[in-house]
């Protein structure tokens, strides 16, 4: 691995007697046959990338891939395997079950943790541009332990995933969630980052708000989000909203004050009227309302419900947390990698 020091002022030099170890981490789920062979689609270009970086003299010959099987449950591991069994250059590890993308990303990122410089967390459908990684890599070199890809537009996105997807980024900057906008998980850690995360130890996993909270100078790329190469997302509408939800409970508690500004107004709203209601019928003034009396219960009803739900929302994280479940296990791992890490099994 390359020579890291870290000056008096915390911040780091890379010495340049010995080049970076990289290694590429690509979370898989269903991109064998039922993917539309995904991962036989993309590897090679991974490949060709990595190799290229070693020749340019950018990465350590060691560099590799790794593949991080998220419990899928068709032929992706066989896949895997035989790409594995094809070159040095290719790893993989699978989980027991299917964790989700992130737990999937974070044991990606525990496995190369101790055993190379930099890595880079990137999408297996061909939509992260590979050729940025070059730029991500000379980020580092100029002083940078953390630099995150930012999509340079998001014209390709349809009108509703665009104003929804930079409507959530800009609610959580006003919740006080420290995020990159635009950014999703392809980026670069340095190896004390990577250290850093793994102090990290919350069950409710959204790593682009955790990344910023481990510190350390970082900096943004751009690049052009490409087509998928084949298979399909598997983000539907119903995983974003959940991972928009585990986004700002993860990293606000601006929405139970939220709550608690509202339950002051409305305590207030609901003296004066408590007061008005006594005042007009000392004075004769009342007239039955049935149809006002139904719109004012609805209503506090409502909000009552609401309230409830997004505290119950983080109580329940608090529920998870306080359980201690390992966020992943890893079942299998491929050739080399099996024998480096037999030990460790879950983080």
């Amino acid at each position: 691995m390359g020579a890291v020091h870290v000056a008096p002022t915390g911040k780091k030099c890379v010495m340049n007697t010995q080049l970076p170890s990289l290694w590429l981490i690509v979370p898989c789920y269903n991109e064998g046959s039922s993917g539309g062979d995904c991962l036989r689609l993309t590897a090679p270009q991974f490949l060709e990338e990595l190799d290229l970086l070693i020749e340019n003299g950018k990465v350590a010959p060691d560099s590799r891939i790794l593949f991080v099987d998220d419990g899928s449950t068709d032929d992706t591991w066989k896949i895997i395997c035989d790409l594995s069994a094809s070159g040095p250059r290719y790893a993989g590890i699978s989980l027991s079950r299917n964790y989700g993308h992130q737990s999937a990303l974070l044991a990606g990122l525990m496995e190369a943790r101790g055993r190379c410089d930099i890595c880079i967390t990137l999408d297996r459908d061909g939509q992260d541009d590979i050729r940025t990684t070059e730029r991500m890599v000379d980020a580092y070199e100029e002083g940078s332990d953390v630099v995150c890809g930012v999509r340079s537009s998001r014209e390709a996105d349809g009108a509703f995933k665009r104003a929804t997807a930079e409507g959530f980024y800009h609610i959580l900057e006003k919740l006080g969630a420290d995020v990159v906008f635009n950014h999703a998980d392809y980026r670069l850690l340095s190896s004390r980052a990577l250290e850093g995360l793994a102090q990290f130890s919350e069950s409710n996993l959204y790593l682009r708000g955790l990344v910023p909270l481990v510190g350390f100078p970082s900096t943004t790329v751009e690049y052009e989000r490409h087509e998928r190469e084949a298979g399909k997302s598997h983000y539907p509408l119903r995983k974003m909203i959940s991972l928009a939800v585990d986004g700002v409970t993860s990293l606000s508690v601006k929405p139970i004050r939220i709550i608690t500004a509202l339950g002051i107004v409305f305590s207030a709203l609901s003296f004066v009227a408590i007061v008005w209601a006594i005042v007009s019928a000392l004075l004769g003034h009342t007239v039955a309302g049935w149809a006002s009396t139904i719109c004012v219960v609805g209503f506090i009803g409502g909000l009552q419900l609401l309230c409830l739900g997004v505290i119950g929302e983080y109580v329940g994280k608090i529920y998870v947390e306080a359980k201690r479940r390992p966020r992943f296990i890893v079942a299998e791992r491929t050739g080399e990698a099996s024998s480096e890490k037999r030990g460790a099994h879950a983080a």
